[in-house]
């Protein structure tokens, strides 16, 4: 037996190595595989990831349609500062963290926070005309991006907390840029580092051109509207748009039993000062009275206009004639108070006013306007710079 044994052992030893070489082949072949399919698997991934980030370009871009419509559909420039913000905050910042919007002053050129957008948190904006971010868009005209403020050597991260203690670790910011100026700025950040990304401000990049020509478009016809229903002059109303107040306010006298009062303001020997010193002193003389009213009725809601020539009109919702009687009374003495310096002479200037009230006075808005100016006429004939009700 032992003989059969010895006899056989070489090939024992034989068949032991094949199989143990056979099994580290397969080993390495197992091995092989799973490397290929870790491989397989990183790349799976990695096309899922591309998949999934071209998704999300195709998606943001194919909403730039709808962002024009959305932008083209409002000419208040609040309202389109309103849908730029929440367009930003939700495309970009999956309404997290919070949208600035900064519109730059055209006379003092500083930067004035004019719309925000924020999350759930009770935060409070300190830095109301921007801070070292948005001062360097500014100065720059360009792009921001700052994925850790705590590392970004371009900024002190120290002083911007000082200044403002908000929790911001990251920001993409972009200036509103409309015929070659900058007319804003609009800025995203968030309370998490890395939070925005190159592809994040390319695409504000692009919703901020949009945003910047329906802004100016809004600013433009928010100036067109103003002096539309302005006087040039004086910078009061209007006859036109009184005359549309007028008509609204007897409506809502009528629907809601109030009182409505209207003054009727002439100045006092107008036709002498512009014989004496001139057309220019007689539009010295009204833009004087203009700011005199206007300072006067500060507190009151009133609608104060230039009626024609040297005439004004104040209309005074829920106001009754003996409140009237004696606002205009207080008109009356604060002109007279003030002081025209005229071709370097020191001259003073009275009003006169008539004083009516709807619907006591009068029926309609016409008949109003009636009684006011001949209670006007009324205050001149008994000797000027007084004050009489209908």
């Amino acid at each position: 037996m032992a003989v059969f044994y010895l006899g056989n052992l070489p090939a024992v030893i034989w068949l032991a190595q094949r199989n143990s070489r056979q099994l580290y082949k397969l080993k390495l072949d197992g091995d092989g595989v799973q490397e290929n399919i870790n491989v397989q698997s990183a790349s799976n991934q990695q096309e899922r990831a591309n998949t999934q980030f071209l998704q999300r370009r195709i998606e943001r871009y194919e909403n730039l349609k709808r962002i024009i419509e959305l932008l083209n559909q409002e000419l208040s420039l609040d309202a389109v500062a309103e849908q730029l913000c929440a367009i930003s905050f939700f495309l970009l910042a999956d309404n997290q963290g919070e949208c600035l919007l900064y519109l730059l002053d055209g006379s003092t050129q500083k930067l004035v926070l004019f719309k925000t957008l924020k999350d759930e948190r009770a935060i409070v904006i300190k830095a109301k005309e921007g801070d070292s971010f948005d001062h360097w868009v500014l100065r720059h005209a360009s792009p921001l991006l700052v994925e850790d403020i705590s590392k970004d050597f371009r900024f002190d991260a120290d002083k911007v907390r000082r200044a403002d203690p908000r929790p911001i670790a990251s920001l993409i910011e972009v200036p509103l840029i409309s015929g070659g100026k900058v007319i804003g700025l609009i800025r995203l950040e968030h309370q998490h580092k890395r939070f925005f990304a190159q592809d994040d401000l390319r695409f504000f990049m692009t919703i901020a051109e949009l945003g910047a020509v329906s802004l100016e478009n809004a600013q433009l016809y928010k100036d067109a509207r103003t002096m539309a229903i302005h006087d040039g002059l004086t910078g009061l109303f209007n006859k036109g748009y009184f005359l549309e107040m007028l008509k609204t306010e007897c409506r809502r006298t009528y629907r809601h039993p109030r009182s409505l009062c209207l003054l009727m303001l002439d100045i006092d020997n107008f036709k002498k000062l512009n014989d004496t010193f001139g057309h220019a002193a007689g539009d010295i003389v009204l833009v004087t009275i203009s700011k005199a009213v206007s300072e006067a009725l500060a507190q009151i809601p009133a609608v104060v206009c230039r009626f024609g020539g040297e005439e004004f009109c104040v209309l005074l919702p829920d106001t009754d004639k003996n409140t009237g009687l004696k606002i205009a009374e207080n008109l009356r003495k604060a002109v007279a108070a003030r002081e025209l310096l005229l071709r370097r002479q020191r001259n003073q200037c009275t009003i006169s006013v008539g004083v009516a009230e709807f619907p006591h006075d009068a029926q309609e808005e016409i008949e109003l306007l009636m009684k006011a100016d001949r209670a006007l006429y009324e205050a001149k004939s008994k000797g000027r710079n007084l004050v009489i009700g209908a």
